[in-house]
């Protein structure tokens, strides 16, 4: 089903977002973790793109496993840095002929060992290009596109940045999905800006429960994304991993509640492949 039209149903929809292991144990495990997760009926599963595009193959993979096989609405990552128009059409045939029906467009991450990829003579060089590109080919896709609270890591004007959001919403897109953020109120203040710039899509709030501090002090400073003050002195006066977990998780539950009750069309989950955190979360707003 398509996202779009699931969100236009009513309803908070909830999600999960998985990367593509890197061996064979890792792809038995992420499958038995995301079929457990079918008990929680979510409402679709999304799996993201390598940087440079890395992933490709096993992305369309494992959207197809988990629709088909597992019977949860899938949406597959399309990242179209250092991709050339011919590669990114060939993978969104792909998806099409595999019944894939949801996509979130992204600009994507250079390679690590290509920090400033330049893009080829016929790809692209912002996500409103691949998002414009898909709609003029008429794929038939639901499409998303991502969103930053606190502004993207590469420009922190959050005028600049909501003028850049406004292009890519224009160019095609049905819904956004947040970067990760702690604080709501981060969430509520870019939905008002959205909003007063005639940006009418449905924004889902992206979480991800905190388990373990160094990870998340990494991502953050690769985002941009902060972690406040009180959080973090409650993580860091945590005792051990179980008690960082356990602090997370209560901090992500209460900011879910939060968001929901402000208007929140739903949660997407960044789970790292690891469902125990999500899964405690998602079990706390049904109980």
């Amino acid at each position: 089903m398509r996202i779009g039209d699931l969100l236009r149903a009513g309803g908070p929809v909830f999600s999960f977002e998985f990367f593509p292991p890197k061996t064979e144990v890792g792809e038995h495990n992420l499958f038995r973790t995301i079929e457990r997760l079918g008990d929680l009926h979510p409402s679709f599963v999304s799996v993201t793109y390598g940087a440079g595009g890395s992933t490709r193959q096993k992305t369309v993979a494992w959207v197809q496993r988990i629709k088909h096989d597992l019977g949860i609405e899938a949406m597959a990552h399309v990242t179209c840095v250092g991709a050339g128009r011919d590669e990114i059409e060939s993978v969104l045939q792909q998806l099409e002929a595999n019944g894939i029906e949801n996509v979130l467009a992204l600009r994507g991450d250079p390679p690590r060992d290509q920090p400033h990829c330049v893009p080829p003579a016929d790809g692209f060089r912002y996500a409103s290009e691949l998002v414009r590109f898909i709609r003029e080919r008429r794929f038939p896709f639901s499409l998303g596109g991502a969103c930053y609270p606190e502004g993207h890591i590469e420009c922190r004007d959050l005028a600049l940045d909501l003028e850049h959001l406004k292009i890519k919403v224009d160019a095609g897109l049905d819904f956004l999905i947040t970067q990760l953020f702690f604080d709501s109120a981060d969430y509520f203040a870019l939905v008002a800006r959205a909003r007063a710039r005639g940006i009418s899509v449905p924004i889902i709030p992206g979480i991800m429960p905190v388990t373990n501090v160094d990870q998340i002090e990494r991502f953050t400073s690769m985002c941009g994304a902060r972690i406040p003050a009180p959080l973090h002195d409650r993580l860091y006066a945590a005792a051990d991993d179980a008690g960082v977990r356990a602090v997370g998780i209560e901090h992500a539950t209460i900011q879910c509640r939060e968001l929901l009750a402000g208007g929140a069309p739903g949660i997407h989950f960044y789970t790292l492949n690891q469902s125990p955190a999500t899964r405690a979360v998602f079990e706390r707003l049904k109980g």
